[in-house]
């Protein structure tokens, strides 16, 4: 403690004067004693009860019902960074109750638990302020998962499941299916760079332009096209984001895929004989919202019963090991060729060997998998 503080702390100290001792409350000031003590003792008029040395306060004092009766009182400031931003008052009826020898000891003391009340005190704002914060971003995480199709659409031909896990309460992935006049579907899968809430928002937004298309979300290209000009000339030019998207119309009649892809992560297909799996990558192009003048290309891929389609975003591949090694395409398609059972199994398995990989871990990223398997 400095020799200021100390000067002004023993300035607060009351009771040792004449019996006759009258309270204020001081508002601080330029004084060394007002501006680390508010509470200084004044020579006044005689006790209200008559007795030498206990307290007169005055009726107009917001502190009377305390300091009433009080004979000696101690004003401890508590101190941050140096300022005295609060104190501790002790108060006795009796006169003479204070040693000022004591005095470092209150001060030490008082700042002790001062700083132990105000860490105490700070902590209980940052959990509210966490719990307020928490509780917004699963309302954020409600409202986008009410973007998603409720349930999986009964197209013919085609057995279908799905997995969808954000890294946080909010995230990036986008998944939808658009029914089509001629009985045709469209699929779509996108993935917003960056997570969390901004990831989030920008995925509705993504959504809300995918629906706004008048007519019928074909070809593709026609989707992806109209996607990437609306985005890149309003959303993401300025913010540095971008959209990779995989979109395909399936014809039930005929299993043949027509897709174009924006960026996105081939998806994988598993023959039906089970020999091998290799990706759709015919037509790649640049991401959605970087360059408004993209024009997208269809590309016709024809399955055959007992094939299965496997889209999905980088959060599967990219999940890392204890190590830091990623999990990668290779060991994503070992799992396709060894699973021969329906779309809900190869998920499962899926599943079961990230999380193997990862030895649990948390995800980093979001995590998305469509599986459609021609029956």
């Amino acid at each position: 403690m400095s020799s200021r503080q100390s000067r002004a702390a023993v300035c607060a100290i009351i009771g040792r004067s004449a019996p006759a001792t009258r309270w204020v409350i001081a508002k601080p000031g330029r004084s060394e004693c007002a501006t680390t003590a508010s509470i200084t003792a004044v020579r006044g008029r005689p006790a209200a009860s008559g007795r030498s040395g206990v307290a007169w306060v005055s009726t107009t004092e917001p502190a009377r019902k305390y300091l009433q009766g009080m004979g000696s009182l101690v004003f401890v400031p508590l101190f941050d960074r140096g300022v005295a931003i609060n104190g501790v008052v002790l108060m006795r009826k009796a006169t003479n109750a204070f040693d000022t020898q004591l005095l470092p000891q209150h001060v030490w003391m008082a700042n002790l638990f001062g700083r132990a009340t105000q860490n105490l005190v700070l902590s209980e704002e940052l959990q509210k302020a966490y719990e307020t914060v928490d509780k917004e971003m699963q309302t954020v995480a409600d409202i986008q998962r009410s973007l998603l199709p409720s349930t999986l659409p009964d197209i013919p031909t085609l057995e279908l499941a799905s997995y969808y896990q954000t890294s946080r309460r909010a995230g990036g992935d986008y998944y939808d299916f658009f029914p089509l006049p001629d009985g045709s579907w469209g699929i779509l899968l996108a993935d917003v760079s960056g997570h969390g809430t901004p990831a989030a928002v920008l995925m509705a937004i993504t959504h809300s332009i995918a629906h706004t298309l008048s007519g019928p979300a074909a070809p593709p290209s026609r989707l992806l096209t109209f996607l990437n000009d609306h985005l890149a000339a309003r959303y993401t030019t300025d913010s540095g984001t971008f959209v990779t998207a995989f979109y395909g119309v399936y014809d039930p009649a005929t299993c043949v895929l027509t897709y174009a892809s924006a960026g996105h992560n081939p998806p994988r297909v598993g023959r039906y004989d089970g020999a091998h799996v290799r990706a759709i990558d015919r037509n790649g192009s640049l991401p959605l919202g970087i360059d408004p003048g993209v024009c997208y290309q269809d590309t016709v891929e024809r399955l055959a019963p007992g094939d299965v389609l496997l889209l999905y975003t980088d959060g599967i591949t990219e999940a890392r090991s204890p190590e830091g090694e990623l999990f990668g395409v290779q060991r994503l398609d070992n799992v396709i060729a060894e699973c021969d059972g329906g779309a809900r199994e190869l998920v499962a398995r899926i599943l079961n060997a990230v999380e193997d990989f990862t030895h649990g871990r948390a995800p980093t990223d979001d995590r998305t998998l469509l599986v459609a398997r021609v029956k």
